[in-house]
């Protein structure tokens, strides 16, 4: 099986390499960068990453050098068992204590006045949730970017719903590449031969080592306490600078850490929503790409892109770890809206006051199987019950529209085509007479049933262009635990900032399958990385009548 390894980069010039101990003796490789090389007292940013410190995929050298040109001093971390660092490579569980050791190391460092912020993205955006769990005083403020406490953790059952959340692809794949051994592995997964351990175990093989955080998980997974010292959401509240992405597919992680926060009053007086166009590695609706041909940007690319991506973190850091300003100068939430400038609008909430509730009914159900524009999306519920039904067969699933869906704005690929599938069900609302500001939460609520023991329900909102050009601007996915009964359900599918243009509709799909970015539903329950073979099953949803399926928008009224 072919693999390509990743080893860790040259080390950065601007740059002092330390070896930092942990308290059980391991060893943590750590990049400090000054501001003009001056030594003296001031502010740190922390950021733990697993991705290489000095590699070209997270570029921290060049977001560095962008931090201490506005004088903050620097500290770069490969976390435990990653690229130079000493120790195991383990998912998740290591971040807590190691976070707090290294603070209590920067800290006692000449270059240190005692004030730590920590920033990053994804896994070290979880890094920093991880050390705010520990309560260390010194930690200041926090700028958690398109990640969530719950980043990566395997699908469970949703208490009282009999449904839990969908396994991405990448939950299990991502310890076959990151957190392997030192290095990043990469390679390619075969999603069509079963089981799919079979593919994993020979790719251990030809590495010759194994992962410990996959064999945590599978067959039967183990959890391991990720906050030893309990949730960071009991911690007491730091400043918290969230960025979310409209288009990030790890942005249910981060709308639940948000919704969590509002429930506790200190946490929600510290936290502050930026949101933005953006998908997870920061490719923005109203820009192009960094790269059409790779996800790597140049150091030149990268460099182009910092005022937007840090200039927020900056002004946050100004203030709570300087405190040059006032909290009160910083607004609250700051949102873009999709189709329109790409100016921020500001707000003391979220969503923004002022929103109002749209109801739209997915009707015609002969219609909406396998044809576009299919079925309607109309203002009121059809007056008699109707069953749509069609075949889920896991040798044929409906393909996930984007190659990458971390890069999903780099593709921003056409979806018109799906609907002409006889297992994708299509609901198109009438043209817009005038622009719709959709802002806000989106939730579908609908009765399904499936003659399998499960049965996987995703739902897409999608911007219907007068040529027919489908886009994505909402999602949200489900799988149904109970079997051979009715089952009513509701999807969430996260929030929108999206300008609705004149001329164009909306359109709703409704699918069992999206591979090979969710695991597939083999019709035959269990774990789905151990299934040998797979079975077609009958699934269907109601429309009409009082249990009828019915989808809720959020819209801000013009002006």
């Amino acid at each position: 099986m072919d693999f390509q390894r990743i080893p860790h980069s040259a080390p950065s010039p601007l740059a002092t390499e330390y070896m930092v101990p942990m308290r059980d003796g391991v060893q943590l490789a750590t990049d400090v960068y000054l501001p003009d090389q001056n030594t003296a007292p001031g502010p740190v940013i922390l950021v733990r990453l697993p991705y290489d410190k000095t590699g070209p995929y997270a570029g921290l050298p060049e977001v560095a050098e962008y931090f201490t040109g506005s004088g903050y001093t620097v500290v770069v971390q490969d976390v435990r068992g990653k690229f130079r660092s000493e120790g195991e490579t383990l998912l998740f569980v290591n971040e807590a204590d190691d976070g707090y050791d290294t603070i209590d190391w920067i800290i006692q460092q000449e270059w240190s006045n005692g004030t730590v912020g920590m920033w990053g993205d994804s896994y070290y955006g979880f890094t920093q949730w991880a050390a705010v769990s520990t309560r260390h005083p010194a930690l200041r403020a926090v700028v958690p970017r398109v990640t969530g406490t719950r980043l990566g953790q395997l699908a469970e059952e949703i208490p009282g719903t009999h449904t839990r959340e969908i396994e991405m692809g990448v939950h299990r794949t991502y310890p076959l590449t990151i957190y392997v051994d030192n290095d990043a592995l990469l390679w390619e997964m075969d999603w069509t031969i079963q089981p799919l351990n079979d593919t994993v175990e020979k790719f251990l093989t030809a590495v010759g080592t194994r992962s410990a955080s996959y064999d945590l998980w599978y067959p039967n997974p183990v959890p391991l306490r990720r906050f030893r010292q309990g949730s960071p959401f009991d911690a007491p509240a730091v400043p918290v600078l969230m960025t979310i992405g409209w288009w990030d597919n790890c942005a249910p992680w981060q709308w639940d850490d948000h919704r969590q926060l509002q429930q506790r009053p200190q946490w929600a007086l510290n936290e502050y929503l930026l949101i933005e166009a953006i998908d997870h590695e920061c490719n923005s609706h109203f820009e192009q790409p960094w790269l059409r041909d790779s996800p790597i940007p140049t150091p030149e690319e990268r460099r182009a892109t910092l005022p937007r991506y840090l200039d927020p973190a900056i002004e946050f850091f100004d203030i709570f770890l300087r405190g040059k300003g006032s909290p009160a100068d910083l607004p609250r939430v700051r949102w873009q809206l999709a189709n329109t400038e790409p100016d921020f609008r500001i707000s003391d909430t979220w969503p923004p006051a002022g929103v109002t509730e749209l109801a739209l009914y997915p009707i015609d159900g002969t219609a909406a199987r396998g044809q576009v524009p299919g079925g309607a999306l109309a203002t009121a519920a059809g007056a008699a019950t109707e069953r749509v039904s069609w075949k889920h067969d896991p040798s044929d699933p409906v393909k996930s529209p984007a190659p990458n869906p971390f890069t999903f704005l780099s593709a921003n690929p056409d979806e018109q085509a799906l609907g002409n599938r006889p297992d994708v069900l299509t609901f198109t609302a009438a043209t817009a007479t005038e622009p719709v500001d959709l802002v806000g939460p989106v939730s579908l609520r609908v009765q399904v049933r499936s003659e399998g023991p499960e049965m996987d329900v995703f739902a897409r909102l999608l911007d219907v262009a007068p040529d027919g050009a489908a886009h994505l601007i909402a999602r949200g996915q489900l799988t149904v635990l109970d079997s051979g009964y009715d089952s009513d359900i509701e999807i969430d599918l996260g929030h929108l900032g999206y300008r609705l243009e004149t001329g164009h509709a909306l359109r709703l799909t409704v699918a069992a399958s999206d591979s090979p970015e969710h695991v597939v539903d083999w019709g035959l329950g269990g774990n789905r990385w151990a299934q040998p073979e797979s079975a077609v099953n009958s699934q269907s949803v109601t429309l009409g009548g009082d249990g009828g399926a019915v989808l809720t928008l959020s819209v801000l009224p013009a002006g």
